[in-house]
């Protein structure tokens, strides 16, 4: 079965797990830009609890703009700012020093769309993974889409569930408990090559 996605700024470990296990990926390109979603946020795991990072991002509330032409804010130094959360978090954790390099490039050149730059992620991701994944782009945009599975309500901070997933050890654990469901980030900082075995291990129906 096709499996129709929203590209997200580094999803979610429930994203990655739909990812993983479907026969063909599809990403939404075709939409418009919709405020309380992940497309412009994720979640990490710091020494004070959950730690969501937004990407700023220039919307008018007064048009219909698509996904594809929003830009990115970068007077806020955001990129600084969350690399600056991420080294806090994960640091210590046992594969930072092993995954920075493909990771830092992200936030040290300058970010101009925010599509664009979920993609790029995405793709980073799929090299730490080792993941020899293609992905098709939609050509139109489908309320119902007629040939894929919609996952698209993954990438919907309202309609997120609570899931529960395998526990795996987090540097934070020992002072707020597992986590579950934070950006793969979380996952590959903490769990390395095995984050591929543990996705593929998971499900989120």
């Amino acid at each position: 079965m096709n499996s129709l996605f929203h590209p997200t700024y580094f999803p979610s470990i429930s994203h990655w797990i739909a990812i993983v296990k479907a026969n063909k990926l599809i990403f939404e390109v075709n939409d418009t830009y919709q405020k309380q979603t992940y497309r412009n946020r994720a979640n990490i795991f710091s020494a004070n609890d959950k730690l969501p990072l937004s990407v700023p991002v220039i919307y008018s509330q007064n048009s219909r703009q698509l996904y594809r032409d929003i830009k990115i804010y970068n007077d806020d130094k955001w990129q600084a700012l969350h690399w600056k959360s991420l080294l806090s978090a994960y640091s210590t954790s046992p594969f930072f020093e092993y995954y920075k390099d493909d990771i830092a490039p992200l936030f040290h050149t300058k970010q101009e769309f925010l599509l664009e730059f979920n993609f790029k992620c995405l793709e980073t991701i799929f090299e730490c993974l080792q993941l020899d994944l293609e992905y098709e782009t939609t050509k139109i945009f489908e309320k119902e889409p007629k040939n894929a599975e919609d996952l698209r309500y993954l990438a919907n901070v309202r309609k997120e569930k609570n899931y529960k997933f395998s526990e795996y050890t987090q540097v934070f654990s020992d002072k707020h408990g597992f986590m579950s469901n934070l950006s793969i980030l979380d996952l590959l900082f903490n769990e390395g090559p095995n984050a591929l075995t543990y996705l593929e291990a998971q499900t989120i129906s």
